[in-house]
């Protein structure tokens, strides 16, 4: 079994992150952000993924970034 964690660096710790952006059309005209995400950052390196937050949860993304 090969050991896993980070792509980039290859440390095995991360945290998390919300943010939310605009879209195109009048939401960016009006500056309204209703796309959400969560990021999923190395405190190591800093490499990041972004998911959708409708669709995970915060251990299932870790989960995923690391491979587990």
């Amino acid at each position: 079994m090969q050991k896993r964690g980070c792509i980039k660096c290859g440390h095995t710790e991360a945290k998390t992150k919300e943010i939310a952006t605009t879209g195109t059309g009048l939401s960016k005209m009006f500056d309204i952000q209703h796309n959400k995400f969560r990021v999923v950052y190395c405190t190591n390196c800093g490499y990041s993924e972004f998911y959708n937050s409708q669709t995970s949860t915060a251990s299932n993304v870790i989960d995923f970034f690391f491979g587990s």
